[in-house]
């Protein structure tokens, strides 16, 4: 027996208005590697703002409508989708940006960041966190150790909010200083993706190992982000994260 036809008027017989999906970069915008380029120092703190306002959106539409589609759906299943797809992420963009020697290491470990900074908020969304709210970058650092604790990435996030560009950095600077500052951005966003030694980045200069490298690296750990991640919003869940602090 067949449920009767919805009659005009009746809520059911109002179709759903379609919400157009939130788009997001698959890398950081160029802004975002201008104000890093200029500012190198906190390129992890500048990569975690930018991510909140850029990738939050995307990540509760996301979870929205996962739950629509899939009513009941526990949390640890939608996490268990938002990492298998970004683990997978994280690995191609080893495989294709490795050997492009240190300008295209630098943009790798940029890509990975930005990447797990993706995996991280669609788990936030996933336990029930809002992934849009200006904690999840705190949440963001400290997840993978830029810093150690809230207080400090939170103090970190003040002062790269608040600093003013220093102007067209790669006009102006020479050969030398831009290298420095090639050097110095790559080193920070690696620490930040998780690649622990430097050398790891290097030595994707390195014609052939470069890719093999790229690919484990990046995949090793994005996967040990996702573990911490999980931990922290499965056991605090979306009333116990921390809040703004009070003026």
């Amino acid at each position: 027996m067949t449920d009767p036809a919805p009659v005009d008027g009746e809520p059911n017989a109002v179709p759903a208005v379609p919400v157009p999906p939130v788009e997001a970069p698959e890398a950081p915008p160029a802004k975002l590697w201008d104000r890093m380029r200029d500012d190198p120092q906190y390129a992890p703190e500048h990569l975690a703002l930018e991510a909140v306002r850029r990738l939050g959106p995307e990540a509760a539409q996301w979870a929205a409508r996962e739950r629509a589609l899939r009513p009941g759906a526990p949390p640890e299943h939608l996490a268990d989708q938002a990492v298998r797809k970004f683990v997978n992420h994280a690995r191609l963009s080893g495989a294709v940006s490795g050997a492009a020697g240190l300008p295209g290491a630098v943009i790798d470990v940029g890509v990975l960041a930005w990447t797990q900074a993706r995996l991280v908020l669609h788990v936030a969304a996933a336990y029930g966190a809002d992934p849009a709210h200006p904690d999840r970058a705190t949440d963001l650092l400290v997840l993978q150790r830029v810093h150690k604790a809230a207080e400090t990435a939170r103090l970190a996030l003040g002062v790269a909010a608040g600093r003013e560009r220093a102007g067209a950095l790669f006009g102006s600077a020479g050969d030398r200083a831009l290298g420095r500052v090639m050097l110095q951005l790559g080193v920070r966003l690696a620490r930040m993706a998780g690649v622990r030694a430097a050398k790891r980045m290097f030595a994707k200069v390195v014609p052939g190992a470069a890719i093999v490298l790229g690919t484990w690296a990046n995949s090793s750990a994005t996967k040990e982000l996702a573990d911490r991640t999980r931990a922290l919003y499965r056991v605090a869940g979306p009333r116990q994260l921390p809040g703004p602090r009070q003026p």
